[in-house]
């Protein structure tokens, strides 16, 4: 199952304490984890294997899009920073109705992430 993960600037740190939180069902080997640009480094420095895109703002946000339309991406775990603007709010926008559109999860916050996790888990 390969799941997106996207963090905007002021989110990054959380993600990564949410990725070691969740690191056993993360490097399950049927788990393939791809990111944006920034993000994807600042996982890779955590110790997890990610496919990196383009930033979210050079188009990274688009090519994870175009990977749910194509149904390659079974989940993604964008963490928004409701707190500040940003100039990529289209794709931000477009990437949530691609998800809507093809029926996959998406979290926007960690609470919410964690609660897909532990369903994923659960299915084994």
């Amino acid at each position: 199952m390969e799941i997106a993960i996207i963090a905007h600037d002021g989110k990054k740190a959380d993600m990564v304490q949410f990725l070691n939180k969740n690191k056993a069902i993360l490097q399950k080997e049927n788990i393939k984890i791809i990111a944006t640009g920034t993000t994807g480094s600042k996982a890779e420095l955590a110790g997890f294997k990610v496919k990196k895109m383009l930033s979210g703002p050079q188009g990274g946000d688009a090519q994870i899009a175009a990977r749910v339309a194509e149904g390659k991406t079974k989940m993604v775990l964008f963490f928004k920073d409701p707190n500040s603007s940003h100039p990529h709010e289209p794709d931000i926008s477009m990437l949530i109705r691609i998800c809507d559109v093809h029926n996959i999860p998406l979290a926007t916050n960690e609470a919410t992430a964690q609660l897909l996790l532990l369903g994923l888990d659960e299915i084994k």
